[in-house]
């Protein structure tokens, strides 16, 4: 009976030693301070004003969010930079030709598409460019403005931003 005591306390301290390194966001461990998102531009062909300024919150609002690392202005251990490279809305479904002979869509989906570089100061084998896209699909009855396009652009930026986390410190 003592024997199985001593052996049941070791295999559960082996057991949470091997948990030690795991969070809830999925990275590992991170060795960096500090994180600086700079300012993402808006370089697309068609330009919503302001979602600049809204992915680069995001993004700040997200590595905040997830990791204990401050963020930083200038000089951080990790560094996000890019721009807004594509934002466009493509018809989807066609619907059938109204009395005119005109073709109307029933779906329509909003694209937005993000080049990201990441550096890493501690560690430049995880630094990497590439772009992060997503879309949002809406009804073609919907005009791409007010609640529809903040909905839009809320989902989209979620994705993204989890994406670049992801990529850059989940290492998924």
């Amino acid at each position: 009976m003592k024997n199985l005591k001593y052996i049941l306390i070791l295999v559960i301290a082996t057991t949470f030693s091997g948990c030690s390194v795991y969070n809830f966001t999925g990275t590992g461990a991170i060795d960096a301070k500090t994180f600086q998102v700079n300012f993402f531009q808006n370089n697309a062909d068609l330009v919503e004003p302001g979602i600049d300024r809204q992915f680069t919150l995001a993004l700040q609002d997200l590595i905040m969010n997830q990791t204990n690392l401050n963020l930083v202005s200038n000089s951080g251990d990790l560094v996000y930079e890019g721009e807004i490279v594509d934002y466009r809305i493509t018809p989807m479904t066609a619907t059938a030709a109204d009395a005119n002979g005109n073709l109307g869509a029933s779906q329509n989906r909003l694209t937005i598409r993000v080049n990201v570089r990441f550096s890493n100061r501690k560690k430049e084998k995880d630094d990497f460019e590439k772009p992060f896209e997503f879309y949002y699909d809406f009804p073609g009855a919907d005009l791409p403005t007010g609640a529809v396009l903040n909905t839009a652009i809320q989902t989209i930026f979620e994705r993204i931003t989890q994406d670049i986390f992801n990529e850059s410190l989940a290492k998924w």
